[in-house]
């Protein structure tokens, strides 16, 4: 059974950083594209950052600059580095495999205070 733990997440201030988890299970971790996805509230769930199974990482123009999205293949985790939070980051923060669609988590809560 495809599985993905979201982990992290919390209350910070403008320009703190956060550093998001996503444990997977039930798939071979390692070769798969990953994303980070994101929902504010009353707003469209987005996209935020890809990195594929050989480690090239594309960002939203919106974080680029400042998260970093990784992957540990023996961990079987992903990682979102956020380093200077904005208020327009606060949302449920989501992990997203790009070959086995419609799989979800039950997400983190990021929400950052002006």
């Amino acid at each position: 059974q495809v599985r993905l733990v979201e982990s992290g997440g919390g209350l910070v201030q403008t320009g703190d950083s956060l550093r998001l988890s996503c444990a997977a299970s039930g798939f071979t971790f390692s070769t798969k594209s990953m994303n980070w996805y994101r929902q504010a509230p009353g707003k469209q769930r987005e996209w935020v950052a890809l990195i594929t199974s050989s480690r090239n990482t594309n960002y939203a123009g919106s974080v680029k600059g400042r998260f970093t999205i990784s992957r540990d293949n023996a961990k079987n985790t992903l990682y979102l580095q956020m380093n200077s939070l904005e208020p327009e980051d606060t949302a449920v923060y989501y992990c997203y495999i790009s070959e086995i669609p419609n799989v979800w988590g039950q997400g983190t809560q990021v929400t950052v205070s002006s």
